[in-house]
């Protein structure tokens, strides 16, 4: 299979992103104030490194978990059927829970996540997006939070990937094909 050739052209900078991250950890560190240990759940995969950032400008004890949902499959496009394939280790009966996703777009996967979550009880549960596509959504569902707003790109970097490319880059950009 012959990969269609692209560039990548800066949208968000890695300054923009490490800013913004540093003004979202200060809100969530008021909103969970409180809190005796904050679970913080990274969806996988495209979250790792946002995850990352974001628990060290946090001033609160956390604990790191992940999930694994797809509605995705092999295609570019979702299925609108999501499959959990890795769950968390922990349970979150009782316990303030942030999770913290790459981008929303259709909200389907974000949906179910949630209505999964909500099943376990946790005293507190919060959601943080790096990026959301307010166009693209076809099930009602709003971050707590959220990065940034855009357009309706195809992006990747900053631990998005292209076919499993890009992840590395340290800023979010917009694949341009040039064939």
């Amino acid at each position: 299979m012959t990969k269609r050739p692209y560039v990548v052209d800066e949208m968000i900078s890695a300054k923009s992103i490490a800013a913004r991250i540093e003004a979202l950890a200060q809100e969530i560190d008021r909103e969970f104030a409180d809190t005796d240990k904050l679970v913080v759940v990274g969806l996988l995969r495209g979250s790792f490194v946002f995850i990352a950032d974001l628990v060290r400008e946090l001033h609160l004890p956390v604990e790191v978990d992940f999930l694994e949902a797809s509605s995705y499959g092999d295609g570019m496009e979702s299925s609108r059927e999501v499959r959990i394939l890795k769950d968390l280790r922990s349970g979150i009966e009782g316990r303030d829970v942030l999770v913290v996703e790459d981008i929303i777009d259709t909200g389907f996967t974000m949906s179910h996540v949630l209505h999964m979550l909500r099943g376990r009880e946790p005293r507190k549960l919060k959601v943080i997006a790096l990026l959301d596509k307010p166009t693209r959504r076809e099930v009602e569902i709003k971050a707590d939070w959220t990065g940034f707003e855009i357009p309706d790109e195809f992006v990747v970097g900053y631990g998005i990937d292209f076919a499993q490319r890009n992840r590395n880059l340290p800023y979010i950009g917009k694949v341009r094909f040039t064939d």
